[in-house]
């Protein structure tokens, strides 16, 4: 079975890597997961940071939710008071739990410390060379099929890594190695 992951709403919003995290996803490497909470502050982010508009928000927020439908974790309500990571983080902890995910792709780990047996946080860049590392060929076809879906303005799998840099530099250096040859 492949692993599961509760993406937190911070990996959401970052263009580039919300579409590398999903169509990794798309391509099998993990299983991705959200809860309508995570969801929510992703759009609200999105749009109090001038990224998009609510409405442009709303469709991102329903279109992922149609390409995964088996992503949205329900039922951790009751396990939120006893996560003991940051007060503002325990529903992302709680729904991992839920969904027996072993990771929390986060890009503020120090929020995730503490952290129940069995599961815990990574950073994108972590997450990413992990995934690089097991799923090599799978990565590279999400890259791919990243750079040829974007058409205003044309981007090579090249433009795609450096559009992650700044996020996932690891990953960016061995992606290249590994993928581009550079």
């Amino acid at each position: 079975m492949r692993p599961a992951a509760v993406l937190d709403a911070n990996v959401l919003f970052p263009m580039a890597l919300r579409d590398m995290l999903l169509r990794l996803a798309e391509e099998g490497c993990y299983r991705a997961h959200w809860s309508a909470e995570i969801l929510e502050e992703t759009r609200r982010n999105l749009v109090k940071q001038a990224r998009m508009s609510a409405a442009r928000a709303n469709r991102l927020i329903a279109v992922m939710n149609t390409a995964f439908p088996d992503a949205m974790v329900e039922g951790y309500a009751d396990l939120i008071e006893a996560m003991p990571c940051h007060p503002k983080d325990r529903h992302v902890a709680a729904a991992a739990v839920r969904v027996e995910a072993g990771t929390v792709v986060t890009s503020n780990i120090r929020d995730f410390a503490k952290l129940p047996a069995g599961l815990t946080a990574s950073s994108p860049d972590q997450f990413l060379c992990g995934l690089l590392a097991t799923e090599p060929a799978g990565v590279q076809r999400a890259l791919q099929r990243q750079a040829a879906a974007l058409k205003k303005p044309p981007m090579s799998v090249v433009d795609i890594l450096d559009r992650l840099d700044s996020v996932a530099p690891t990953f960016v250096a061995r992606a290249r190695r590994a993928i581009v040859g550079s």
